[in-house]
């Protein structure tokens, strides 16, 4: 069996430049790297922006499919063989790629993408694979079935695998060996956020203009589709105040489509039975009136993020509900901005470049821009992606106390059970649609 390493260590410990610096040492085709980003998709245009994945009709139709793709990439990869041909279609039958053949490669899921890029990597036969988080986004089923791919591939193939951990409990038990670039701990306190802190976020002040009502998300009989997929039918849901929520499924059953839908950055939402805040869409109000009550981040926002700012002008950002920031903020605003970074521990990143930050770094600063507003509505698609086990402690801290105060309700997507905050209130599981 080949050598497989798991390289741990906290956020910010210095992984990707180890990783950077070895690749630069061994400078061989025979070497490839999944990228945590590329859990983000492929930027084929250079033309990304938040809602593009849901506005298909902006979509150049010259643009390649997924099956455009990954054909491309297996024949650059070498000779057409029986036996690659057959490593293909095992990859093709374990991520469901029969499925994304015919799709824009800008319009998966963040977990459908990651799969994508997995199929691409593995048709090189690499000599050393290197993936930054590699089960990140994927389902359980998926989790399991690529751990047992890889254990297959360094046992049966000439491969030695490199996998780059943040999340430490999801070390495949077949790894080999362990470098860590900093001290990390399996074990973590069943609490983190200090007492003063988590009185500080109860003790906020209410705000004169918060919406008082019952209803906070109320959906009836919505149907979204895509040419011949249907995304979701026929889905009924009613979010009430101060409900907290925990939404799962498999990858590409609906989950981000439907946050999209709240938020208003899908346009089909525009055509659909949607009332938020006890105000059905379409009744007056504009959409920026019922951003300013919600806190928002997802790995499509994560994605979308290429401005290379200061960290606090990133979490400014959420005051205005933009990608970038047009608007200067007061020193007011900003001092709101300093409190909820260190909240999460950030404080000192301040003025850090926002593309400078490692990737955990990087959604801890999304995670501070989604709470800078104190929103009545939390939505958290897989908001812990990318964090190490104290600062998933850490936000989970966060989230729990936050929802302890009136008036505030919460969505939140995760594919780990584990990673969801106590006092989940109920539960919706989204079926793929085949």
């Amino acid at each position: 069996m080949q050598k497989v390493t798991a390289v741990v260590g906290r956020n910010g410990s210095g992984k990707t430049q180890y990783i950077d610096q070895l690749r630069k040492q061994l400078a061989s085709d025979r070497v490839r790297y999944i990228a945590f980003t590329d859990s983000y998709g492929v930027n084929v245009d250079g033309q990304y922006y938040l809602q593009l994945r849901w506005n298909q009709h902006d979509i150049d139709h010259e643009t390649p499919t997924v099956g455009d793709l990954l054909e491309n990439a297996y024949h650059l990869a070498g000779e057409d063989t029986k036996e690659r041909r057959a490593l293909q279609q095992q990859l093709y039958r374990m991520f469901h790629m029969e499925d994304l053949l015919d799709k824009y490669i800008i319009t998966l899921s963040s977990g459908e993408l990651r799969k994508f890029q997995l199929t691409k990597t593995l048709f090189a036969n690499p000599k050393l694979l290197i993936m930054d988080n590699p089960f990140i986004g994927l389902d359980a089923q998926t989790r399991d079935q690529l751990k047992e791919l890889l254990r297959t591939l360094v046992s049966e193939h000439d491969i030695e695998i490199m996998l780059v951990m943040s999340k430490t409990d999801d070390i495949p038990d077949f790894v080999t060996d362990i470098k860590a670039m900093s001290d990390y701990q399996e074990q973590i306190p069943p609490h983190v956020l200090s007492e003063e802190k988590r009185q500080a976020i109860l003790d906020l002040p209410y705000h004169d203009n918060d919406y008082d009502c019952q209803r906070v998300v109320d959906m009836h009989n919505v149907s979204i589709k895509y040419g011949t997929r249907t995304i979701l039918k026929d889905l009924d849901w009613t979010v009430m105040n101060g409900e907290r929520w925990a939404l799962s499924g498999q990858n590409g059953s609906g989950k981000s489509t439907l946050l999209s839908l709240v938020c208003a950055d899908n346009p089909q939402s525009y055509a659909c039975d949607i009332t938020l805040f006890d105000r059905p869409r379409g009744s007056g109000e504009s959409i920026w009136d019922i951003k300013k009550h919600i806190g928002y981040v997802s790995p499509e926002m994560h994605r979308s993020y290429k401005r290379d700012l200061p960290a606090i002008r990133i979490v400014a950002s959420g005051l205005m509900d933009s990608i970038g920031l047009y608007a200067v903020p007061d020193e007011q605003d900003y001092e709101k901005c300093r409190w909820w970074m260190d909240m999460f521990g950030i404080g000192h990143l301040a003025e850090r470049r926002f593309l400078q930050l490692s990737s955990g770094e990087q959604r801890l600063v999304l995670l501070a821009r989604a709470f800078v507003k104190d929103p009545q509505l939390l939505i958290l698609d897989e908001p812990l992606h990318g964090l190490d086990l104290w600062n998933r402690r850490l936000t989970k801290d966060i989230i729990e106390t936050f929802c302890q105060r009136r008036n505030k309700t919460m969505i939140m997507v995760t594919h780990y059970e584990s990673e969801l905050p106590k006092g989940i209130t109920n539960k919706l599981f989204l079926a793929r649609n085949l």
